[in-house]
């Protein structure tokens, strides 16, 4: 069984080789940035009347593509991480993007029926209150 490296975890302070200033940043800090991307992304999405659904499934194919064909493999680390991050904060925002849509759909078939349960429920309430 051949490895690349150690087995042994990397020791705190020890700088990986191949690495750079700013992918080690990245690399700290690229969950929470694909997060804060996604988020900013999908509220443009919502307020933007031109940004589709469509226009963020394109991108997310492209960004996702650069990544895995060319970024993944890229001897810059920062090329790497911005990468991954971009990738990263794609795929959350079709995620979000698909489950909002699935859940307002949900709501939009149900909304009417519970409106006249709610209506039915009221007249029945009225209707055993009437004293006459």
């Amino acid at each position: 069984m051949a490895t690349d490296g150690s087995l042994e975890p990397t020791p705190p302070g020890v700088i990986e080789h191949g690495t750079s200033k700013a992918g080690r940043w990245l690399r700290l800090r690229r969950v929470r940035l694909a997060i804060w991307v996604a988020v900013i992304e999908g509220v443009v999405l919502v307020i933007s009347g031109g940004f589709t659904r469509w226009s963020l499934y394109a991108i997310a194919i492209i960004v996702f593509a650069l990544y895995i064909f060319w970024a993944r493999n890229s001897r810059s680390d920062t090329v790497r991480q911005a990468f991954w991050v971009a990738a990263a904060s794609q795929a959350l925002a079709v995620g979000v993007v698909i489950i909002g849509s699935a859940v307002l759909s949900l709501v939009v078939n149900w909304l009417p029926l519970l409106v006249a349960a709610g209506f039915a429920a009221v007249a029945v309430l009225f209707l055993l209150n009437d004293r006459r």
